[in-house]
């Protein structure tokens, strides 16, 4: 039994599988008195499911209830190379047994954490400025950019989510109404070759999604705003996942820069090997400005990262300066470098270009058994299902989508929903997902979809 399953007004589609209030919950729901617990200590956060699962322990692809019952992750983006891998646990362990402190004192780990970064980057981007979540780099990359720049105006997506400070909640148009957007920030429709104002099989498609930027910088600059910065998810997470054409980028960023703007890639949700790249911007043959990192750089720790060019650094400090606490402490770059060790000694990066293949491959034979399926897009292990009730309208099947984690996690399968529709399911799992979880998933798919 579940609670209220009632769309709430005011609040986006895609948080309809989500809960904030003791009401959507039944007396029958499990675990209520600890969701009672949680809403009354913590105010309304959000919980997954209508009925919330009680995690306990994980390992690997999998996660354990309170009853010992067993889920594969197909959703946690944190977990990137595996719930408590134990090369990553033996490096936090170790470290935070010798020593935890700020970094504004000499340690080897930062420094060596830094130079593997910097490392998987292309051109000169070297530069590592340590946080400890995406928020926060998302925060840092907008600030660098206005003082380097001289502007303020900030160009994001429609439908965007970058964080969740003040100026970053500004620019995640996700977030609240569009008649409350602020004078420096000016979005544009995503390239959703899908069902965008644009559409595949026609010309010119990066061409035409890019000019929409023509209007922002128009926009920004009538508000005397100018531009400081574009900032782009490259997954396009809370568009609903989207490929955009081959040459999106470059035509964007050269209108960017020509405005004397700063291209920052947001690789909270794409970085790190997620796309079957070590970063999701290097699918377009662009190098940005600024490239920032968060969620799944320390495989459940809090770590994240700024990454820029020496120029741009060196500028920025000329009239500004940075610190962080927390951000580049010897644990958390124990914990960063263990990842990349991971990542480096598993071949993570071919591993997820392989299975994310595999599993695109079966979710598109899927499509030919289940007319729901809209579309199926992504890359690695990054993909979206789009699911509509009917093909020829592509009318959104919001309704069943909303359930569908539900029913899911029921199989024994966590899964997300994204999209600005809420009708698109987010397949998203730790990146040492095999062919065989796949299988798993694509057969559980094919049981419940109507």
């Amino acid at each position: 039994m579940t609670g209220s399953r009632t769309k709430q007004p005011g609040r986006p589609s895609l948080l309809d599988a989500t809960h904030t209030g003791q009401s959507e919950y039944s007396s029958e729901t499990t675990n209520l008195e600890l969701i009672q617990n949680r809403q009354r200590y913590l105010g309304a956060s959000i919980l997954f499911y209508h009925n919330p699962v009680h995690l306990v322990r994980g390992r690997g692809v999998f996660l354990y209830d309170a009853e010992d019952r067993e889920y594969l992750d197909c959703y946690n983006n944190v977990a990137s190379v595996g719930h408590c891998h134990p090369h990553v646990v033996k490096a936090l362990c170790d470290q935070a047994h010798e020593l935890n402190t700020h970094t504004r004192y000499l340690h080897d780990n930062v420094i060596q954490y830094a130079e593997m970064l910097a490392d998987t980057m292309p051109g000169n981007l070297e530069i590592c400025m340590f946080v400890c979540t995406g928020t926060e780099a998302n925060e840092l990359a907008m600030r660098i950019a206005r003082t380097v720049t001289g502007k303020n105006g900030a160009i994001v997506m429609e439908n965007s989510y970058h964080g969740n400070s003040t100026l970053i909640n500004e620019l995640s148009t996700i977030a609240y109404s569009r008649h409350n957007r602020p004078d420096h920030v000016a979005a544009v429709e995503p390239p959703n070759i899908y069902r965008g104002p644009y559409l595949a099989g026609e010309n010119n498609l990066a061409e035409k999604y890019a000019t929409l930027v023509n209007e922002a910088i128009e926009v920004l600059d009538n508000r005397d705003q100018g531009v400081a910065a574009f900032m782009c998810d490259t997954i396009f997470d809370t568009q609903g996942t989207l490929e955009a054409p081959p040459d999106y980028f470059e035509k964007v960023y050269a209108k960017v820069r020509a405005a004397g703007g700063l291209c920052i890639a947001d690789e909270v949700q794409a970085g790190l090997s997620r796309t079957g790249r070590n970063w999701g911007f290097e699918h377009y043959n662009v190098v940005p400005d600024i490239v920032t990192l968060g969620k799944p750089m320390g495989d459940g720790h809090p770590v994240a990262a700024v990454v820029t060019s020496p120029e741009i650094a060196d500028s920025f400090a000329k009239s500004s300066f940075y610190f962080n606490t927390f951000g580049g402490n010897p644990v958390s770059a124990a914990v960063g470098k263990a990842v990349l060790e991971v990542i480096r000694d598993e071949a993570i990066t071919d591993h997820v270009h392989k299975v994310g293949t595999y599993l695109r491959q079966q979710l598109e034979k899927l499509a030919e058994r289940h007319a729901i399926i809209g579309n199926v897009r992504g890359k690695g292990l990054f993909l979206g299902i789009e699911l509509v009730t009917d093909r020829d309208t592509k009318e959104p099947a919001n309704e069943i989508a909303r359930d569908l984690p539900d029913r899911m996690r029921e199989e024994g399968i966590l899964i997300g929903l994204s999209g600005r529709l809420g009708n698109v399911l987010k397949v998203r799992p730790p990146l040492v997902f095999s062919r065989e979880n796949a299988d798993f998933l694509v057969e559980t798919l094919d049981r419940v979809l109507p």
